[in-house]
């Protein structure tokens, strides 16, 4: 049976779940279970506190789990990234009072306030400063204001907040964070892990394709082909008129309508977008 660790919680549960949802598994119902069983996939689902995840897996407790990159690389635990699942995306950044700092040189012999201690102390040492990591728990934006840090290290999505406080980020950032699939580094993908690491690149190829069908004149199919050439090679079919051919090609979902104008204008007709559900590549 794999044991797979899900967020039961924060801004990666929900999304964790819809995933595991569509690559086929059962997730639960009620936000009060911590474990649900899928024996027709012979997997176990345990749901955790996102920062606690990574240390599960590296541990060998879980075989498996759904978690953000910062949280791992802050754990220190033996686990390894194995796909990046598209959603969760963050950035991680220094941050000081407006014009007070400009470069991570300068935070040398300063106090640095972050939830996020092992990923800052990391960055600290690999840019060759030395500096006081103060360690806070939830939010760290009024740290400087009250007394505490010179500088905090967290998430930074619209600077707003910061702003608020009389704060504005320095450098470049410590790290670019999304969710991620990981596992233990020791286990292969023979327990499971390759089964479900499957599905959910299944599942994120599925929200970033869709499947495009035309007509097109047979003169004109090999500069059609150039336009979609789809993800190995377009399907190229004849039609009952042999002056035209039917092709299928995957495309990315991004630009669809763009590619369906660049086709019109070839000459293609009868342009049909369907979504994908599911795939395996």
């Amino acid at each position: 049976m794999l044991r797979i660790a899900v967020p039961n919680k924060g801004s990666l549960a929900e999304p964790a779940a819809d995933m595991l949802r569509e690559a086929g598994y059962k997730v639960r119902r009620d936000l009060k279970e911590l474990v649900v069983s899928d024996p027709d996939n012979e997997v176990e689902l345990f749901y955790l506190r996102p920062r606690d995840i990574a240390v599960y897996v590296g541990s060998g407790t879980v075989d498996a789990g759904i978690t953000g990159r910062d949280l791992l690389l802050d754990s220190g635990s033996d686990a390894v990234e194995v796909m990046v699942l598209g959603f969760g995306r963050s950035t991680f950044r220094y941050a000081a009072r407006a014009g007070s700092l400009g470069s991570v040189a300068e935070i040398a012999g300063k106090r640095v306030a972050t939830s996020y201690p092992g990923l800052v102390e990391a960055h600290l040492v690999g840019a060759g400063v030395s500096a006081q990591v103060v360690r806070l728990d939830g939010a760290v934006e009024t740290a400087i204001t009250l007394g505490v840090a010179d500088v905090i290290a967290d998430v930074v999505e619209t600077g707003a907040t910061l702003r608020s406080q009389g704060l504005a980020v320095f450098g470049e950032p410590i790290l670019t964070s999304e969710a991620v699939l990981i596992r233990r580094a020791e286990v292969s993908e023979d327990n499971g892990v390759g089964v479900l690491r499957r599905r959910l690149l299944g599942v994120v190829t599925a929200r970033d394709y869709v499947l495009l069908d035309y007509d097109c004149p047979a003169e004109h199919v090999e500069a059609a082909c150039q336009i979609t050439p789809g993800l190995e090679s377009p399907t190229v079919s004849p039609l009952h008129d042999p002056a035209w051919v039917a092709v299928r090609a995957m495309v990315p979902r991004k630009g669809t309508n763009r590619v369906m104008d660049e086709l019109y204008d070839l000459g293609a007709r009868g342009i049909l977008v369907t979504h994908i559900a599911a795939c395996r590549l």
